[in-house]
């Protein structure tokens, strides 16, 4: 399970104790503040994107939509979501669990769009469908391990 990497992951860091499953879904952005009781907007989503070999992940606020023009800025290519299948395939997560933590493949780059910052602490998924941890913005960013803030959402 995905769930596990993850765990392995927040173990190795100290933190696998500040993972939180729930007996309900968080699958979605809306159910994951539902369970949180938290507004949406404070839910971290990572959405996953082609890139010529491998992929990209995005994690943004959970109220956020990506702007294409941005993206083909800053990445060089057309903002298109990975399959399900390639999800998968990529990051060892499924839809509705996929987040940047526990990802051991060389094909995938992280990065986190500056919509998150006007939070103190948001919520990513945690590998699962029904799983989330609690971060500041400095903590998403260096557990994600990402490679550079970045820009491309609408209205920030």
């Amino acid at each position: 399970m995905a769930i596990e990497a993850v765990r392995e992951y927040f173990k190795s860091c100290g933190r696998v104790k500040d993972i939180m499953e729930f007996d309900v879904s968080s699958a979605t952005v809306e159910l994951a503040a539902q369970a949180l009781q938290v507004i949406p907007a404070r839910i971290a989503k990572t959405l996953s994107f082609k890139k010529d070999s491998g992929c990209i992940l995005l994690v943004t606020a959970g109220d956020s939509k990506v702007d294409n023009s941005k993206f083909k800025s800053e990445f060089g290519v057309k903002a298109k979501m990975l399959s399900p299948d390639e999800v998968v395939g990529f990051t060892g997560h499924a839809i509705g669990g996929v987040c940047p933590f526990g990802i051991n493949n060389q094909e995938v780059e992280v990065f986190v769009d500056i919509s998150v910052k006007r939070f103190d602490t948001v919520f990513p998924a945690c590998g699962s469908s029904n799983s989330a941890i609690e971060l500041n913005c400095n903590e998403l960013y260096q557990y994600a391990q990402g490679q550079r803030w970045v820009d491309v959402c609408k209205n920030w």
